[in-house]
């Protein structure tokens, strides 16, 4: 094996020596050494089906190729990866650090790291891939593949501490679903996930805020100015926007939701209107909904949105006007097979289901959670006495309720 870039590595999958599968690569461990010399790598950060990182230590890796990493013989300690006090993650913290040429004393940001393997079979990060800053207004240069030992390369307390970019790893995350995102950014140090928050845009900050634990919500929010604050809860999704305001005080909340635009928070409001395990709470204010004149093909467009939730774009409501929640009288839905199954310039009346139950917004989580397993659905409306479609519940939010409420935190169980 010889030099091996970082960037090739992330995201190949990692096998065992059966070929059983074991996860994908996420990042790699090196130990920043006090004399300046090259790194040494200790290991690989490995996310597994559960989305949980382990360590597994290079000694472990029998071999990388250009399509997998594959493990030699022995036990994998699934225990959650937790950093040392002399550890640097390579792609979390070394990628846009700042660095200065030996010869030249040129500034430089650190864009990606080759390791390589050493007559002791250990590897080092021999080689830094750099982008010059020139000029005073710091304009990028071309990118330069230099010896470590050729930059004056960051220390862990510089790291730590000094002011740092995130477009490299940005650049990383931009290939990552969302969940993948919060979970790889609960590994990160506060500093680092600050910056990371900062440059990432309203909306895929608000995409990786809503899959985070509580408190890592709670804290990514409050770094935010309120302003920013407000622009990123508007990009939420109503329900999610709804729990986390409701965890806030009520000076922070209301002061939030002032901010916010008033067809934003508006919906917003009537979900904080009801507690968080019922219907209502539960319910999202945006599902799909048409009038009984709109054609079948009309409503096919609607639940091929890509952006649109899989469980969301199961079902179609129909409604008098109004269209927004909450809607004019509530006339039945029609399920996503039926949409496929009628020609495309049908009418959406004639496909209607008149007869499934519905939820009424005080029902409680109990109630709903019989529902779904009565019905065998993934979403269901949610009807006022006056018969207006308020929202829908989805069974993902379902599940993120019976769940316990530190389901997306991470153990804190050091490795062995």
């Amino acid at each position: 094996m010889g030099k091996i870039f970082v960037a090739q590595l992330l995201g190949l999958p990692v096998f065992g020596p059966d070929g059983e599968s074991i996860g994908r690569i996420r990042d790699l461990v090196a130990g920043l050494r006090p004399d300046g010399s090259a790194p040494r790598v200790l290991g690989v950060v490995i996310e597994v089906a559960t989305r949980r990182r382990i360590f597994v230590p290079m000694l472990r890796v029998a071999s990388i190729d250009a399509n997998a990493v594959t493990l030699a013989t022995g036990s994998v300690n699934l225990r959650h990866f937790h950093q040392r006090p002399n550890e640097v993650l390579v792609v979390g913290q070394l990628l846009d650090a700042r660095v200065a040429v030996v010869d030249s004393g040129a500034r430089a940001e650190v864009v990606d790291t080759a390791m390589e393997q050493t007559r002791t079979r250990d590897w080092v990060l021999a080689r830094v891939a750099i982008r010059e800053r020139t000029g005073r207004l710091g304009r990028r240069g071309p990118i330069t593949v230099l010896g470590w030992s050729d930059i004056r390369s960051p220390g862990i307390t510089e790291l730590a501490g000094a002011p740092q970019a995130a477009d490299q790893l940005l650049a990383v995350f931009d290939t990552m679903r969302a969940a993948d995102v919060a979970s790889a950014l609960q590994d990160l140090p506060l500093k680092r996930r600050y910056e990371v928050a900062d440059a990432l845009d309203d909306e895929r900050l608000a995409d990786v805020i809503e899959e985070l634990p509580e408190e890592d919500q709670k804290v990514l929010l409050a770094h935010l100015d309120d302003e920013r604050a407000a622009d990123v809860l508007e990009a939420m999704d109503p329900d999610d926007a709804a729990d986390l305001l409701a965890e806030l005080s009520e000076l922070d909340k209301n002061r939030l939701l002032e901010l916010m635009e008033p067809e934003e928070s508006a919906p917003v409001r009537r979900l904080l209107e009801y507690s968080f395990d019922t219907a209502g709470g539960l319910m999202t204010p945006e599902p799909i909904v048409l009038t009984p004149d709109a054609p079948i093909s009309e409503a096919l467009a609607r639940v091929r949105n890509p952006d649109l939730p899989p469980a969301l774009a199961s079902m179609v409501f129909v409604c008098r006007p109004p269209t927004a929640t909450p809607t004019g009288r509530y006339l039945g839905c029609v399920h996503i097979q039926r949409l496929l199954r009628e020609p495309p310039f049908d009418l959406v009346a004639g496909a209607v289901d008149r007869e499934l139950a519905l939820l009424r917004p005080t029902d409680s989580l109990v109630e709903v959670t019989r529902y779904f397993a009565t019905y065998n659905l993934v979403c269901a409306p949610v009807v006022d006495d006056e018969e207006h479609l308020l929202g829908a519940v989805t069974v993902d939010d379902v599940l993120d309720h019976l769940l316990p409420e530190n389901w997306r935190e991470r153990e804190g169980a050091d490795r062995a």
